[in-house]
């Protein structure tokens, strides 16, 4: 079966009702909709990068560790399949701080790109996506929903 283009896919992201403690983002589950009337397979850890006001020469790749074992999730038409993203969390109040000393990044949307099957800008539902150290916890795609 093929993989699903990058056209036949919806993408959205929400945050995780599991999630690190502190004022960050924390964590994010991104859904992936097969918006076509073809199945088609992903597989895979996602690539992700912190998307820089909608300019993608200027988006920044997040160093990404992959958890997980990666299998071939079949979507059927309208089908979804899930990945979690979990960030190295934002502490404090306001603006914040990293427990690194590093500085707080803000990224209204990020690109999380998919073996085979392209990159997709999504924007949280509630939010920007904040985080420090440029570091992601990705998931593989799944068929289970995350939490």
């Amino acid at each position: 079966m093929k993989t699903c283009a990058a056209a036949s896919l919806k993408a959205i992201a929400y945050q995780a009702a599991d999630h690190p403690a502190g004022t960050g983002t924390g964590a994010a589950i991104v859904q992936f909709t097969n918006t076509t009337a073809k199945s088609c397979v992903l597989q895979g850890h996602p690539t992700v990068a912190g998307a820089a006001n909608g300019s993608p020469e200027l988006n920044v790749p997040l160093k990404v560790t992959p958890t997980g074992s990666a299998s071939p999730v079949k979507l059927s038409p309208g089908g979804q399949a899930w990945l979690k993203l979990t960030f190295v969390q934002v502490q404090g109040e306001g603006d914040g701080y990293c427990e690194s000393g590093s500085a707080p990044v803000i990224y209204p949307t990020m690109v999380i790109g998919l073996p085979g099957a392209g990159k997709h800008q999504v924007a949280l539902d509630d939010g920007q996506f904040t985080e420090c150290d440029g570091t992601v916890t990705a998931t593989a795609v799944s068929a289970t929903r995350p939490s």
